[in-house]
């Protein structure tokens, strides 16, 4: 890769799409184990220019400044508490308008690389609620004039937090002789009431805004005494780690850093990319050596090291671990993950100094330091619900409250579009941005955007859901496959409503009805294959394929290790499925007669035979 020229595939793109479906997929994921994505390091410099303008240079000037601090003299504010929590304040605030996770080209953003306030500042994109239906006032999924002013003031409150000089309480003074005091409570209470009144209604700009980690935080900024918010700020980094941690047990994980490493710009040895394959180029599945930095680098560190900085007492361990974790997210952050959630794994990197060196156990910050076991006990409760509930049920809960970030188990999709029905995207919905393909024609001839679409699928197929999700929509397109237009459903979302993260749940059944209400598919137009993640004590997914035009069609199950022992161009074949049910509906005749999609036959199935649509 040069500077300013990537390393796309060796192929002709004139006659690329002529190719089997599953040639493409063995083309563009052979290339990524040597190349990865194939971005010139242009965008690599972007991003790292973003981080230290935006949000290290600006980020950390606002939070000294008004907090009385130069912010050259880093020894009088390292370890000061405001400047943390205004840097907790900094990030919400660039994730909420889409300029820090899921931005530019690596989240499919070519044009415009900015999502978040272009779509959440415009009435009549597309809203998705939590639980449509079932919560007061929150049914539709269009974005209203009253969703863009709960939005705006949250941008406001959030920068009047960010601004206002701290304020002292009793307990900080207590404990620390001379501070700058705290961000004031009464500017917090409401950014968490907008919080969740915007999360009720719309779940994009709720996890857009990474709540389920910062809005915790600000809780305990807000109601809690000093000591004790400390230590509740410990636990809730220690459970997100842990959380990771143990959702990384498992094959998945092993499937996710291969291509990770392939993808990381500073690695310029093509022997050790290929190491972490089985035998490039043949089989590609995990080699040892992956399977080791995955659950020896990865998963024993990330459950290890954070329950010794939250229980250690020893000052050179646990300096040493902090150490650890500090390497550990920079070197995340230097692989630049397609997620790219950069500035997340910077404000991790500086809370493990700050809440571990900085307040460490000895000093009175430990644990049991806390002024109640009773509120210790609720803290770790109310922390650990959502990572216990979502890996017994993923399906009620997305993966990021689940803490199973870039675990490699989470919910996917595939779209598939009959010849032309995808331009019905543009054609009907309204939003700041076109779909991938259609951003990359600025740059890109028509064929070349082609090959980098299908890039994106090659970079699925590295993982076990691409198995199943090209297996699945083998069976339900036939030889149509080869004719119709799949897309990776993670980088069309994000064009649609600026966010998704890697979380299927963004763009499951709910997003495809919203999509058809604008669009009018007809049946076999539009056709979604979806899968759940693994539950932690399953060795079986749950999927789903859903017809835009008729909802949900299928639903079923695979066993995982079917998909983790395939290739990703399937040569074997389709995976098996276990068809627990389908809806029978005769297409031909449903274009005429609305009423069999509105009252289809149903039945239930159990053989593991595909359904032709």
């Amino acid at each position: 890769m040069g500077f300013m020229t990537g390393n796309p595939p060796e192929v002709d793109p004139a006659t690329f799409l002529e190719r089997p479906f599953l040639d493409r997929i063995r083309v563009t994921s052979t290339h990524w184990v040597e190349n990865g994505f194939g971005s010139p390091k242009m965008v690599h410099t972007i991003y790292i220019l973003k981080l230290l303008v935006v949000y290290i240079g600006a980020g950390l000037s606002i939070a000294t400044f008004t907090s009385g601090h130069n912010v050259l003299d880093i020894g009088a504010w390292w370890n000061e508490p405001i400047v943390y929590q205004k840097l907790i304040l900094w990030t919400v605030l660039l994730e909420s308008i889409g300029f820090a996770g899921s931005w530019g080209p690596l989240a499919g953003h070519f044009k415009p690389m900015t999502g978040g306030f272009r779509y959440y500042l415009r009435p009549g994109t597309i809203r998705l609620a939590p639980w449509p239906g079932k919560v007061p006032l929150t049914s539709g999924d269009t974005r209203t004039v009253f969703d863009v002013a709960l939005y705006a003031a949250l941008l406001v409150n959030l920068v009047l937090a960010l601004i206002l000089p701290g304020a002292h309480t009793a307990s900080i003074d207590a404990a620390i002789a001379d501070n700058s005091g705290l961000v004031r409570p009464a500017v917090l209470f409401p950014i968490i009431a907008l919080l969740v009144i915007i999360g009720l209604r719309d779940k994009i700009i709720f996890l857009a805004a990474r709540s389920e980690q910062y809005l915790p935080a600000i809780v305990f900024s807000a109601t809690l005494s000093f000591v004790d918010m400390i230590v509740a700020l410990k636990l809730l980094i220690v459970v997100v780690w842990v959380g990771a941690g143990i959702s990384k047990i498992g094959h998945h994980f092993s499937m996710v850093v291969p291509p990770m490493i392939s993808n990381t710009p500073w690695m310029p040895s093509k022997a050790v990319k290929r190491a972490h394959y089985r035998n490039y180029p043949n089989d590609l599945r995990p080699s040892k050596v992956a399977g080791g930095v995955a659950h020896v680098l990865g998963t024993i560190v990330e459950v290890a090291a954070p329950l010794v900085l939250l229980f250690s007492t020893n000052r050179t361990l646990t300096l040493v671990t902090v150490a650890l974790m500090v390497a550990f997210h920079l070197f995340i952050l230097s692989t630049f993950p397609l997620a790219v959630p950069l500035e997340w794994n910077l404000l991790f990197t500086f809370a493990t100094i700050f809440l571990f060196a900085g307040f460490p156990a000895w000093d009175g910050y430990g644990v049991t330091d806390m002024s109640s076991m009773w509120l210790l006990a609720a803290i770790v409760a109310g922390l650990l619900f959502f990572p216990i509930l979502g890996n017994l049920r993923p399906d009620l809960v997305s993966f990021l409250p689940s803490m199973r970030q870039y675990a490699g188990n989470w919910a996917s999709a595939t779209w598939a579009f009959a010849p032309s029905a995808e331009a019905k995207l543009d054609q009907f919905i309204p939003r700041p941005a076109k779909i991938t393909r259609t951003q990359l024609l600025d740059t890109f001839s028509p064929e070349e955007a082609d090959v980098v679409m299908h890039q994106l699928l090659g970079f699925r197929s590295m993982h076990s859901q691409g198995r199943a999700l090209f297996s699945l929509m083998i069976n339900h397109l036939g030889e149509d496959i080869d004719t119709y237009t799949l897309r990776e459903a993670e980088f069309s979302c994000n064009s649609l409503v600026a966010f998704n993260f890697g979380d299927g749940h963004f763009h499951n059944e709910h997003l495809i009805a919203a999509i058809q209400r604008r669009c009018n598919f007809a049946p076999g137009e539009f056709l979604v294959a979806w899968i759940e993640s693994q539950p932690i004590h399953k060795g079986v997914q749950e999927y789903k394929v859903i017809d835009a035009a008729l909802g949900v069609i299928e639903r079923g199950t695979y066993k995982t290790a079917d998909a983790i022992n395939e290739q990703p161009w399937l040569p074997n074949g389709p995976i098996p499925f276990d068809v627990q049910w389908t809806l029978e509906v005769d297409a031909n005749r449903a274009l005429t007669d609305p009423g069999l999609i509105e009252e289809p036959k149903m039945h239930e199935r159990g053989d593991s035979s595909g359904v032709h649509s």
